[in-house]
């Protein structure tokens, strides 16, 4: 099974990579490897909103995203990994987010959808932040739930944790490594 993550965190060994670890250790664990995008040592531009995908489902800029695009075109399981800032996903996450716009044309204007493959498409979003409210992560979802679907992954997990910020302190939180260890282990199963 072909697993692909997108670690969205600039912050190197920060909450969310920590989190994301364990979930890729419960995932190699069950015998599956996994491709591993990190956007901030990426060259990814931003999308343009020029339109040349409507017509092609292709995204006329050439740089990295030609390699993740290629990767969710064969991917069956994926995993979005982001903190959560002012409320959103972190910019560099959704700058390659943004880029799915030439998926988006090619599955609903060009009726192309990425096929669903042998064990179907599953998803699952980490997210993490110093926030005390919920609000941040709903905004979170809602634009992961539109990569999701986009990708035509139709259903994904979410796990979320609250008023984490310092680095490291995901450590500290009683349930948070064990739940994206065993989240990483239900993604597999089919």
């Amino acid at each position: 099974m072909k697993v692909v993550a997108f670690l969205g965190s600039p912050r190197q060994e920060g909450n969310t990579e920590l989190l994301l670890n364990e979930t890729l250790k419960g995932i190699e664990e069950e015998g599956h490897e996994v491709t591993l995008f990190r956007p901030s040592q990426m060259n990814i531009s931003p999308c343009l909103n020029c339109g040349e995908c409507e017509e092609t489902g292709e995204c006329i800029i050439d740089d990295d995203m030609a390699e993740v695009y290629r990767a969710i075109k064969e991917g069956e399981r994926f995993i979005l990994a982001s903190p959560i800032f002012f409320f959103g996903l972190s910019a560099q996450i959704k700058t390659l987010i943004d880029r799915c716009q030439a998926l988006w044309c090619e599955k609903y204007l060009l009726k192309r959808p990425i096929p669903e493959g042998a064990y179907g498409r599953r998803g699952l979003l980490l997210m993490v932040g110093g926030m005390k409210r919920e609000i941040g992560f709903e905004c979170g979802n809602a634009t992961a739930t539109a990569f999701f679907r986009t990708i035509n992954v139709p259903e994904h997990e979410t796990l979320y944790y609250k008023e984490v910020d310092s680095k490291g302190a995901i450590r500290e939180h009683p349930t948070a490594l064990k739940d994206a260890y065993e989240a990483g282990k239900r993604l597999v199963k089919y």
